[in-house]
């Protein structure tokens, strides 16, 4: 298995690190971001790792949680996509492709 960002998810990981910038505390951006990205890793030995998204129940898309984030990857036969990293009280939007 093989380890991928989308652009989404790379714009949601960039926005949560502008939010801390923002807020004066940019080392907490990069810890969140540091972190989620170590454990993201574990899709590539466990694709199989987290639930399945509750509000789609797809068994291909799932997702891990990060408090307060929810790390949402599309599990396909060869590698792990990671699609979005949104807040746990936001509406999950998918990317359309």
């Amino acid at each position: 298995m093989e380890l991928r960002i989308a652009q989404s998810a790379l714009e949601d990981l960039q926005t949560i690190q502008e939010h801390y910038i923002e807020e004066g505390v940019p080392h907490i951006g990069n810890e969140y971001v540091a972190a989620i990205l170590d454990q993201a890793e574990i899709l590539v030995r466990h694709p199989d790792a987290g639930r399945i998204v509750p509000e789609l129940g797809l068994s291909h898309i799932r997702e891990l949680i990060h408090t307060p984030f929810r790390v949402v990857y599309l599990r396909q036969e060869t590698d792990v996509v990671l699609i979005r990293v949104w807040r746990s009280e936001r509406k999950l939007e998918l990317p359309e492709s």
